[in-house]
């Protein structure tokens, strides 16, 4: 194997080398992302190349780059056993590296919006109607539940009202606050209703 590879022209050397070094990222990338174990480091190293760059779409991410490299190389490998020359190969590697950087730039874009419309957030609740499932205690003495529609789905949360007095089960409430930390405080709807007058078709007939 060290013979092969020393006898390899100094050009294929490097690709090798680029591409054994960006092969192992890749697959520690690849693997520590489907276990949803992603390291807190490259996720800051994609943020500051990101804000840097200031380009939209997290183009030009660690993990982007990553891909770009292990394809790069593979590319130009093959490129090299196909015979083309040094001009083809870096032509070929580049175009390869790019269209894999913006196929993994979609792929994590697409997973990000997926995770984000998948997750609850407390202060879409703000002004929602919703019913008292459990009671909630007066002056945030006692957590309750609500059952409210928040982000076209029926939910069962926890709240807290500064009402004067108990909300009981099936009264109608309305979300007037969400703090800092997510508790929502409530407080009775006053929907007032209107008596239904009916206006008699033969007024002679009160008479």
């Amino acid at each position: 194997m060290i013979e092969w590879f020393q006898e390899l022209p100094s050009f294929q050397k490097t690709y090798w080398i680029l591409t054994g070094i960006s092969t192992l990222f890749f697959l520690f990338v690849l693997v520590t992302t489907l276990m949803g174990a992603e390291a807190d480091d490259f996720d800051d190293v994609d943020a500051e190349i990101d804000a840097d760059s200031g380009a939209g779409f997290q183009f030009f991410t660690f993990k982007n780059l990553v891909a770009f490299f292990t394809i790069f190389g593979w590319s130009g490998i093959a490129s090299i056993d196909a015979g083309n020359t040094k001009a083809t190969t870096i032509i070929i590697s580049i175009a390869c590296g790019l269209l894999m950087m913006f196929v993994m730039a979609a792929l994590f874009y697409y997973i990000s919006k997926l995770t984000s419309s998948g997750t609850l957030k407390m202060h879409n609740a703000l002004n929602a109607i919703g019913e008292v499932y459990l009671t909630i205690g007066a002056n945030r003495s006692k957590t309750g539940k609500i059952q409210v529609k928040i982000q076209g789905a029926l939910r069962e949360l926890e709240a807290l009202t500064d009402h004067h007095s108990d909300l009981k089960q099936g009264e109608i409430i309305k979300v007037v606050h969400v703090t800092a930390n997510g508790v929502l405080i409530v407080a009775p709807d006053n929907i007032t209703i209107e008596p239904l007058t009916i206006e008699p078709k033969n007024p002679k007939l009160l008479c």
